[in-house]
């Protein structure tokens, strides 16, 4: 009987281990330095998608669900996964706080029941003109969702090349970031630099301060971002900042395009190498290089790799294998 006990036990233990989640494992992200590691101090990198813009009528909405959250774990390995909660008058969160917010906690829930990381993105290019709305979804979010170590805020998701980082960016995350400390002290923070999330080296030379655990917007396509882009962050590195690639394509910048897949591996080598979390852009059936799923693809979350496009099936490998 004891030997028979034993064996059950044995048999149920590594079940009782694999039933550790994400989070378990790294808990309460942080910066320490210019790297987030998790709550045993050890380097912490991600990789997932990013759904596509959240705007009601744009077409991605049907992916804003628990199924596509599950997926995404299960089925790519993904750690984290990126909510681009959009802004715009047209569909966004100002014309229809209903429909984004719902869409926002959708994912948000799902990746907490995951037990995997989740990025509740400002999704704009002018919220320093938006900075009253923001707040009051940040506000909103961080309340409800403070005691969750999955939560990463982002509150700038591309600041234009005609922002200031002195004058519109850094006045802006002022006001953002006290809004969310006021509920949460100690999730990650995620800060916009200027020109579409490239000029980290800008930031670098003059941070935010008075802040504990900010991170900062890297984001490039592959396509025409080269070694030009990883130099200026790889200064920022080096002064000290902590990055976070938020948004990448394997594509052009315009979202568009064929697989550059020589940069897609020079890029992935230097995130590699420096431990840089990253969501690649998007979670959509949209006719666009940058396209996850090709189009008309059911929303189900039932897919196999014949509902991935190029790019999607490129995206898969390297998450499954991050």
């Amino acid at each position: 009987m004891f030997r028979k006990q034993l064996l059950i036990l044995c048999l149920f233990l590594p079940a009782l281990s694999f039933a550790k989640t994400l989070v378990d494992t790294h808990g309460q992200l942080q910066v320490k330095g210019n790297q987030i590691v998790g709550q045993h101090g050890n380097a912490v990198s991600l990789a997932g998608p990013s759904f596509f813009w959240s705007n009601t009528g744009w077409g991605a909405e049907k992916f804003y669900t628990a199924d596509a959250v599950k997926y995404f774990h299960r089925e790519w390995n993904a750690g984290i996964v990126r909510a681009a909660i959009g802004t715009f008058k047209n569909g966004g969160y100002i014309s229809d706080k209903a429909g984004n917010l719902q869409r926002a906690e959708a994912i948000i829930d799902a990746a907490i029941a995951e037990g995997i990381y989740v990025i509740v993105d400002w999704h704009s290019h002018w919220a320093e003109k938006e900075a009253e709305v923001a707040s009051e979804f940040f506000d909103y979010i961080a309340k409800k969702y403070n005691k969750y170590p999955n939560i990463i805020y982002e509150i700038y998701n591309e600041p234009l090349d005609k922002t200031s980082w002195e004058g519109d960016i850094k006045p802006y995350a002022n006001k953002i970031i006290p809004v969310i400390r006021k509920h949460d002290p100690d999730n990650l923070i995620v800060v916009g630099t200027r020109t579409w999330s490239q000029d980290v080296d800008e930031a670098a030379a003059s941070p935010l301060e008075g802040y504990s655990n900010i991170v900062y917007t890297l984001h490039f396509y592959a396509g025409t971002h080269k070694a030009e882009l990883r130099a200026k962050a790889q200064k920022a590195l080096d002064a000290g900042l902590a990055l976070m690639v938020t948004e990448w394509g394997t594509v052009n910048a315009n979202g568009d395009g064929d697989v550059d897949n020589e940069s897609v591996k020079e890029w992935m080598a230097f995130l590699k190498k420096n431990k840089l979390s990253h969501c690649s852009w998007s979670a959509h059936d949209k006719q666009e290089g940058a396209s996850i799923f090709k189009p008309d693809t059911r929303a189900d979350g039932k897919w196999s790799d014949a509902d991935l496009t190029k790019s999607g099936l490129l995206v898969k490998s390297i998450v499954k294998n991050w």
